[in-house]
């Protein structure tokens, strides 16, 4: 509808705009439901960010460029013209951006200080399980063996499991990894 208003107005370079309010929380009595939410924004995707180790002195970085955009400590970003101007200063400061999926987050400079203050590793849970420091009794393989009897021939070519195939079904590991078919023969 807003597309066809759109179209019959005279003037060719228009650009809309969509601004997004803070999201609204859930009611209480649906606890169930906002686990669930928070447990998914935790999630999130593997995105291509970059890792951030935020250096000692960030606090007084941004609130120098914050001064001197006329900003203080405790202020709020009332046009859409300074947040940008702060954001794109603390970037070539820094040269970490925030990125497009949190821009709406950051509505003062104390949340702009916390973003900035907390480091990001771009680490999955498995490679960070692989740096850990284990017990002596657990063992992280990243690389898994599989039977195949035509390469294994330890044992002959013989499985502990006989009448077990081994299937592959993941795109990626089909080039990796050979899968087989077992013989199952009527006893």
């Amino acid at each position: 509808m807003l597309r066809n208003v759109l179209q019959k107005l005279p003037c060719k370079n228009l650009q809309v705009i969509t601004v997004r309010y803070k999201q609204k929380k859930f009611p209480k009595a649906d606890k169930k439901l906002q686990a669930a939410a928070e447990s998914l924004a935790a999630r999130g995707f593997l995105r291509p960010t970059k890792p951030w180790d935020p250096p000692a002195n960030i606090e007084e970085t941004i609130t120098k460029i914050c001064a001197s955009k006329g900003l203080n400590a405790d202020s709020e970003f009332d046009a859409l013209e300074t947040k940008f101007a702060v954001l794109k200063a603390c970037f070539e400061e820094t040269g970490y951006d925030v990125p497009n999926s949190l821009i709406h987050t950051i509505e003062s400079v104390a949340e702009l200080k916390e973003f900035y203050n907390t480091p990001v590793d771009k680490a999955t849970p498995f490679e960070v399980l692989q740096r850990m420091e284990l017990p002596k009794n657990l063992h992280v393989q990243s690389d898994y063996v599989r039977f195949h009897p035509e390469k294994d021939t330890m044992f002959g070519g013989l499985s502990a499991y006989p009448k077990s195939s081994t299937i592959v079904s993941g795109l990626k590991t089909r080039k990796k990894y050979e899968g087989y078919t077992a013989k199952r023969s009527w006893p």
